[in-house]
Formats: C-alpha cells, sequence, structure tokens
C-alpha cells in the first residue's frame, strides 16, 4: 500500500510526523480527504479535528485551532497556531473556556470584545468536538 508523508506542526513544536494513508482534516469548505497522489493543493483549515489513518490501520486523532494545509507530491503538512493529540484535550478545560465565552457573548460590550469571545466559543467547541469523536472511535 502506498503512504503519504504527514507532518502536524504547530507553533509550538512538532506534533506528529509519519507514513499515513489518509489525512482527514476541515477546511473552509468542508471535510477533506487526502490520499497519497493526491493532487497539490493549499487550503486553510477550520478550528476542529485532524485524523490520520496509518499504514497498519491505526488511527491518530489531533486537535488544531485553524491553520492551513498543504498537500504536495511526497507530503501533507498542516501548520496550526495550536495542535494537540485528542487524547491530550482536557474535558473539562474546553468545557469551561466554552461556558465563559458563552458568557461574554451575552455580556458584550463591542465589537472586538464580540469576535475574541466567537473565536474562544468556536474553539471550545471544536475541541469537544474532537474529544467526541475520539470516544465514538475507541467504542469501535
Amino acid at each position: 500500500m502506498t503512504t503519504i508523508r504527514v507532518d502536524i506542526v504547530s507553533a509550538e513544536a512538532e506534533i506528529f510526523s509519519g507514513e499515513a494513508t489518509l489525512v482527514v482534516a476541515t477546511g473552509d469548505q468542508g471535510e477533506l480527504g487526502i490520499t497519497p497522489r493526491h493532487a497539490p493543493l493549499i487550503t486553510r483549515l477550520k478550528p476542529g479535528h485532524v485524523d490520520v489513518l496509518l499504514e497498519g490501520g491505526d488511527r491518530q486523532q489531533f486537535y488544531v485551532s485553524g491553520g492551513i494545509l498543504e498537500v504536495q507530491p511526497q507530503v501533507v503538512t498542516v501548520l496550526a497556531d495550536t495542535a494537540a493529540r485528542a487524547t491530550d484535550l482536557d474535558e473539562a478545560s474546553a468545557q469551561q473556556a466554552m461556558k465563559e465565552a458563552r458568557e461574554a457573548l451575552a455580556n458584550r460590550t463591542d465589537a472586538i470584545e464580540l469576535a475574541e469571545a466567537q473565536t474562544r466559543l468556536t474553539e471550545a467547541m471544536a475541541q469537544l468536538q474532537a474529544l467526541e469523536r475520539l470516544r465514538k472511535n475507541l467504542k469501535h
């Protein structure tokens, strides 16, 4: 089976580097599935999950706060401001962040605060969705 190298990098560190048969991510225009020999592309990523299916059938799941996905003939690169393995996410922190963002939206005073609260809410919801996807995959 052919593979493609996948590199997931955040502003802080390299999160993952390895060979995969499939990469699934949430782009601006919807879900993307990248396989070996995929056409080159660059797209922005929404906050959400990145799933990497390894050659042996194992699945690695990650959360990204957004960023850029670049596909080249031999490598898929995810450049994210923040990235983490889904297993490293803290559900309680994400729930608290979502609660605080909703409160900030309810008590908004200006456009900048509103935009910041919406961004925090989107990121917290994406983290919770990544955790839910991980739970579903662990049950199978």
